[in-house]
């Protein structure tokens, strides 16, 4: 979800400038459920992934500084993205647990991303986001 579906980078990056006393914003409540979506993000969503061709889940990693994340990021599918998304949600800390064709995501390593069973897309590094 984070970067690659919604906006967490520029939330932080704000969230941080407007209160610096508070080293991690991703900890208060509101965070994740008002991520703004990533530019062009729900509608690519819709027409690529929602194809009889592909079955997309979400798998996103929760902020253990925040256990409203959970709840924020069911929420933020709900709202962005449909109730029935929210079935295709999985919250997991290790990303590797998954099993699938694709898993596109920021980042390359760090949550288990290394030990996905399918083809990693890094987000941001490919033409994919065009």
């Amino acid at each position: 979800m984070d970067d690659v579906l919604c906006n967490y980078s520029k939330a932080h990056e704000k969230a941080l400038i407007e209160k610096p006393e508070v080293l991690f914003p991703q900890s208060q409540p509101g965070f994740f459920e008002n991520l703004e979506p990533m530019k062009n993000a729900i509608e690519s969503f819709h027409f690529f992934l929602k194809s009889d061709y592909f079955q997309p889940f979400i798998l996103t990693t929760p902020s253990i500084l925040n256990p409203l994340c959970y709840t924020e990021k069911r929420l933020w599918v709900e709202k962005h993205l449909g109730l029935e998304m929210v079935d295709r949600l999985i919250i997991s800390n290790h990303k590797g647990l998954l099993v699938g064709d694709y898993l596109i995501d920021d980042h390359s390593d760090g949550r288990g991303q290394e030990h996905f069973n399918g083809t990693l897309i890094q987000f941001g590094q490919s033409d994919f986001e065009d």
